[in-house]
């Protein structure tokens, strides 16, 4: 009867039908914009190789203004977490 035997599964071989045949990529590969442009979207590597790649990717930025325009606003969203913690600023004056 086959109670204990367990069922095989079925494999297809599947090729779609359209596709653009150029080089040997894998047409079900999802490959983004800008990945060729960017040193960061590797993803290889541990925490320290990551940072490293992103703070050369933002040292090459020839655009210093949206540098500038990144930090303040990171700075302006530090300072309105601080003040909803309620975080009391005055340990760093006297």
């Amino acid at each position: 009867m086959g109670i204990f035997k367990l069922r095989k599964n079925k494999r297809f071989d599947y090729t779609p039908r359209y596709y653009k045949k150029e080089g040997d990529g894998s047409p079900f590969e999802i490959k983004r914009k800008f990945d060729e442009y960017r040193t960061t979207a590797g993803g290889q590597g541990g925490l320290k190789t990551r940072f490293n790649n992103a703070m050369d990717d933002l040292k090459g930025n020839p655009d210093r203004a949206v540098n500038r325009r990144v930090l303040f606003i990171v700075l302006i969203l530090i300072l309105i977490f601080l003040f909803i913690i309620d975080f009391d600023l005055s340990i760093f004056f006297r």
